[in-house]
């Protein structure tokens, strides 16, 4: 093959020979890496060089030894000694979001309509658990002989014989058990009904007029309670005598319905709160919770939060004291509530209530955590407990998706749960008669809706009967 001169363009290097006599053609040396050397280049060799090829290459590189072309700096990424966390690339972080983030929410999505997630997270300073909840404090002594008030009958509301009992030993959270337990509570014949029953419920006047949504609920009580044996009594943090509607009933029911102001200090007196700082403050008269105690404490009687409807006659449970278990679930430090609850006057139940109100340390939070410290150191004291109604009595609403009341605001269908209807006469219909009330749970600003399973079933009936009543009149 005839030799041909180097091409002008590649680099020439000089022979490590060091002998002058002979000095030697330099060879041509190409980098195989090189997208630029072509085949023909790799043919010619013009010297004899000492050094090997890889020799010549590693101590003269053409290029970088890297595999790419144009030679580029490798990220600070892909350094063998960088963090895991650093190693991944951009594209592996944005390729995480773009799919990790809608599948996670096509799964809370999915969760979302077909199950029922439920969760509790508390926390609770060390000092105040240990003291406060494990062991229980003494009582305060409200069930001595002489402290119960001349009003209170203990042998009789204490420990005396019942005509029916209202807890079931089971917490009912599967199927309609809780309803077929509700349907099993009735009057006894021989249960006393000499003795006229109040009932309180509270309206914060400063929300607005007295309007039509909240109307119902006094529409529920004349509906459905025996006027001849109950009053009840709307207390306010202000004068409710303006309100045109309100007078409208007391002008219909005179002797079945009671306007008051609620002045909690007032209420205090005798009471281990008066004086209390509890009481102190603008939002003293707002507290429902301080409230709905103080009233039934001096009144005695049955308490129903405003946003209730009532649809069943309470008489087969007044022989107990009560209050209202706070969901199917039972919480661990909430187990109860006062939405729909039932004490004697002057009970000494409440009485232990006002002295864990007023012990500065136990800081206690009013309502359900309240009701569950009571009930603790009741039964730590040798006393039998006050009741404590299964959930769906009066809030059928809070359990799971097949067995909770269908939501009252939304027009829904004609199926509630296993194909059970929700017309007249179906099984909707059926479970609203075994329970006692309805918790619409604060939802005021809603209105129930036009062909709602709620009209159909509950308001169209109340104002059947209150016009069938007006005739009798």
């Amino acid at each position: 093959m005839a030799r041909r001169d180097p091409p002008a363009h590649l680099p020439f290097y000089a022979s490590s020979s060091t002998s002058s006599s002979s000095l030697h053609t330099p060879r041509l040396r190409t980098s195989s890496r090189s997208p630029m050397a072509s085949d023909a280049s790799r043919e010619f060799i013009w010297t004899a060089s000492p050094l090997t090829p890889s020799e010549h290459d590693d101590a003269y590189p053409l290029y970088e030894r890297d595999d790419s072309y144009p030679p580029r700096r490798r990220p600070r990424w892909f350094s063998p000694t960088s963090t895991t966390l650093s190693r991944f690339t951009p594209p592996t972080l944005l390729t995480l979001i773009k799919f990790g983030i809608p599948t996670a929410l096509l799964i809370l999505i999915y969760l979302r309509h077909t199950r029922d997630p439920r969760g509790e997270l508390t926390f609770y300073d060390r000092p105040w658990v240990q003291p406060k909840i494990l062991p229980p404090p003494r009582l305060a002594g409200c069930f001595s002989s002489e402290r119960v008030s001349s009003l209170y009958n203990v042998s009789e509301r204490v420990y005396g014989a019942r005509y029916t009992e209202i807890q079931s030993g089971s917490p009912m959270r599967l199927g309609l058990d809780c309803y077929d337990f509700a349907g099993t509570i009735h009057a006894s014949p021989d249960q006393p009904r000499d003795t006229r029953t109040n009932f309180h419920t509270f309206w914060r006047a400063d929300r607005g007029e007295f309007d039509a949504r909240h109307e119902w609920m006094l529409k529920s009580f004349f509906a459905t309670q025996p006027l001849a044996r109950s009053r009840l009594i709307v207390w306010s943090n202000r004068d409710l005598s303006y309100d045109a509607t309100l007078r409208r009933y007391v002008g219909r029911y005179p002797d079945a319905l009671d306007l008051r102001f609620a002045d909690v200090r007032r209420l205090a007196e005798g009471t281990p709160l008066q004086g209390s700082a509890r009481l102190r403050g603008r939002d003293a008269r707002q507290d429902e919770d301080l409230v709905r105690m103080l009233v039934v404490w001096n009144e005695g009687g049955v308490w129903v939060d405003m946003d209730s409807l009532l649809t069943r006659d309470l008489t087969p449970l007044l022989e107990h004291e009560f209050v209202t278990q706070w969901e199917c679930y039972d919480r661990k430090t909430a187990t109860a509530k006062g939405a729909l609850m039932h004490f004697h006057q002057h009970s000494p139940y409440l009485c232990e209530a006002f002295h864990i109100i007023a012990d500065a340390e136990s800081r206690i939070a009013l309502g359900g955590p309240l009701y569950r410290m009571l009930w603790q150191r009741l039964v730590a004291g040798g006393i039998p407990p006050f009741k404590i109604l299964p959930f769906c009595f009066s809030d059928a609403r809070s359990c799971n998706l097949d067995n909770r009341i269908p939501d009252p605001f939304a027009k829904g269908s004609n199926t509630w749960t296993d194909g059970i209807t929700t017309e007249k006469g179906g099984g909707l219909d059926t479970r609203l008669q075994e329970v006692f009330g309805l918790l619409l749970h604060n939802q005021r600003a809603k209105d129930f809706p036009a062909g709602g399973w709620i009209r159909r079933l509950l308001l169209d009936r109340y104002e059947q009967r209150l016009r069938a009543m007006e005739t009798e009149l």
